[in-house]
């Protein structure tokens, strides 16, 4: 079979490493030059430079990394070509020889619960590895030596699956997000709705039952459906009642768990439920429970200056989650902006409990002018926590919250998020030295 990967990052080089190990005849193509020393010794082909609808001449298989969204040249031509397109998780799913898979997805924590599930597993004896949209891409576990694989599942990985199918899913939440690779919220949400595309009547997902989105979706499925919430004990699910978190078979006190936090609650439910489908134990659960702590940039207070809480989260990079932030405090003087990927971001400037509003990056003239009286602009963040700090009192909580990607004025949400601690820090000496 001839394949042509589009893509020369980390998940295509991984289906390129695969393909070749089965035997298959492989090209890259990639509009920026790629290292040699990145293809030495791998027996493919690799095409830079602007796209030529002449690679498709004799192709039986595109795949398709995330850099590529569906509206792109390559994939509309390929499309139109009648040559199939995968992504690496459908290519990659199909050389495992039918071991399980569990996938999540969301627009929200599915990294969190992707973690938290296999480590829930592996503290029951069960071998399991997490890949996928977490960093390691399941085409480079293909031949690992475990019993589950946990998958985190982008929704640019789910457009191209076809007979993907994993016996266990979990749907967290669905808000609009990526517009600019998938054009409107509806392909958005029915990418997202394809990880539970091919489940059957004996398969499991598992969803988030406050979430509208995701509880709209799910109605469609043909699976088991399991519902878990952070503010009841829903029918048929798990979730928090008499305080404790109610799982299958056992619950915990709320108080034991390794946060309050009602995002961190259902992520914590929801990698519980998929774990002891998958035969994980109540100790392994519970120990993992316990000892869960969020991930960096994920709702840190990072300094407590004058009464004033300044908390990073940073990973907040659409509405849907600084909304969720903005909610769990008070009173917050918000930093919020960046680029927006086609999203609204001015939901953010009219939350209830939201006492002003400091604008950063492409975003923040927009969240200003939304905010009107209550918004002020910067160009950076150190300045904006400046400004954040004159604007706060005892009591309200300083929060970074963008609601928007990193990348117009910094490389990652974590260079980000490390950019407010350092200038926070900043303005800590500052404040004892006066």
């Amino acid at each position: 079979m001839r394949l042509l990967v589009l893509g020369a990052g980390v998940s295509g080089m991984a289906v390129c490493r695969l393909a070749r190990a089965q035997g298959h005849s492989v090209t890259i193509y990639d509009e920026s030059p790629v290292e040699p020393g990145r293809i030495i010794g791998m027996g493919a082909g690799v095409v830079t430079g602007a796209w030529d609808a002449g690679l498709l001449d004799g192709v039986d298989l595109v795949v398709a990394s995330p850099g590529f969204p569906e509206r792109s040249l390559p994939i509309v031509e390929t499309l139109e070509s009648g040559v199939p397109v995968w992504s690496e998780i459908e290519y990659s799913w199909r050389a495992l020889g039918g071991r399980p898979v569990v996938a999540v997805t969301g627009t929200n924590g599915k990294t969190t619960v992707t973690a938290l599930c296999a480590r829930m597993l592996e503290e029951s004896g069960i071998r399991a590895v997490a890949v996928g949209n977490i960093g390691t891409p399941l085409a480079d576990a293909a031949d690992g030596d475990w019993e589950v694989a946990v998958v985190e599942v982008s929704s640019f990985q789910l457009r191209f699956v076809d007979r993907f199918h994993p016996v266990a899913a979990a749907l967290l939440n669905v808000a609009e997000d990526h517009l600019d690779w998938h054009g409107t919220p509806q392909a958005y949400a029915a990418a997202k709705a394809r990880i539970f595309e091919r489940q059957g009547e004996d398969d499991l997902l598992v969803y988030d039952a406050d979430d509208e989105g995701a509880s709209d979706l799910v109605r469609s499925a043909r699976s088991v459906l399991h519902p878990v919430s952070a503010s009841h004990l829903p029918e048929g699910g798990s979730g928090v009642e008499g305080g404790r978190l109610h799982l299958p078979g056992f619950s915990v006190p709320l108080e034991d768990l390794g946060s309050a936090d009602p995002a961190h609650i259902v992520d914590m439910a929801a990698a519980a439920v998929l774990a002891l489908d998958r035969g994980a134990v109540p100790e392994g659960v519970e120990s993992v429970l316990r000892s869960f702590r969020p991930g960096s940039h994920r709702r840190q207070v990072v300094a407590t200056i004058g009464g004033v809480d300044y908390v990073d989260d940073s990973k907040a990079t659409n509405p849907h989650a600084a909304l969720a932030a903005i909610a769990a405090y008070p009173s917050v003087v918000l930093i919020a902006g960046g680029l927006a990927k086609g999203l609204d971001l001015r939901p953010l400037a009219r939350a209830a409990n939201v006492k002003a509003v400091v604008g950063i990056g492409t975003a923040g003239p927009d969240l200003v002018a939304e905010a009107g009286e209550r918004g002020h602009l910067a160009g950076t963040l150190d300045e904006a926590v400046r400004v954040a700090s004159r604007l706060a009192e005892p009591g309200d909580t300083v929060l970074l919250a963008p609601g928007a990607a990193s990348f117009d004025q910094f490389q990652s949400y974590a260079a980000r998020g490390e950019a407010f601690a350092e200038a926070v820090a900043r303005l800590d000496k500052e404040e004892l030295r006066s």
